[in-house]
């Protein structure tokens, strides 16, 4: 699970925009910004997810060399003193890629900014076999709000009964844990996806040898026909 900050960071930042420089030359910039009250709010959001899983986060930042995930990292250590339960860990944004790619399960829970989660959450898609496997939500301070698959609408497979389902479903499971907080349901709707790939049934994008393609009709299909023999 990813905890990504979305409301900051540099892709909100001021000042921002090309101009020319005193040189005369084309320059860009972009500006990394956040306040204590932002880093406090998601620190909370994500100690209270690890509470719901395994009780163990990992804070991702780059605080070796940004001020402002050096005060990322110093708020969200202060935040851990509300949370003892929860066994708190940090580390480098760049080690983090790697380790997402070298062992996987060493993480449950990550939070991190906004332009690092942006980009750990693709990456750590992958893992799965497809970004199509992924749900994603993004919620207000009362755990209310958007419940997606992180892909977009994949326009170029529209119609042709090969888009990925499961996304959009576990999302939906995400919302009843997250929201709703019905773990029942989010456990009958994760278990039968699970059935539903270890009978070795695949969309398009996750087939694989001696395993059965099926459509994104299929797919749901199945789903739906092990959630009514839960």
């Amino acid at each position: 699970m990813i905890i990504r900050e979305l409301t900051g960071d540099i892709y909100f930042g001021e000042p921002r925009g090309i101009s020319l420089n005193k040189q005369g030359e084309q320059e860009g910039i972009n500006t990394m910004r956040y306040s204590e009250s932002e880093i406090r709010r998601i620190s909370h959001i994500a100690f209270n997810t690890a509470n719901k899983r395994s009780k163990k986060l990992c804070s991702v930042d780059k605080a070796n060399v940004l001020e402002t995930t050096e005060l990322w990292r110093k708020v969200i250590s202060e935040v851990a003193s509300e949370y003892p339960e929860v066994e708190l860990s940090h580390m480098y944004v760049d080690n983090a890629a790697m380790q997402l790619i070298k062992e996987p399960k060493q993480f449950d829970v990550i939070v991190t900014g906004n332009i690092f989660g942006d980009i750990l959450s693709d990456e750590a898609s992958m893992l799965t076999g497809s970004i199509g496997m992924l749900p994603s939500a993004s919620l207000d301070k009362n755990n209310k709000g958007m419940y997606e698959p992180s892909h977009g609408s994949a326009p170029d497979i529209a119609g042709k009964d090969k888009a990925n389902p499961i996304a959009t479903i576990l999302s939906l499971s995400m919302m009843f844990k997250y929201t709703f907080n019905d773990n029942d349901k989010t456990e009958k709707i994760e278990n039968a996806v699970r059935s539903v790939l270890s009978k070795g049934y695949r969309t398009h994008d996750i087939l694989s040898k001696d395993t059965t393609l099926v459509g994104c009709e299929e797919m749901g299909d199945k789903i739906i026909e092990e959630l009514s023999n839960a």
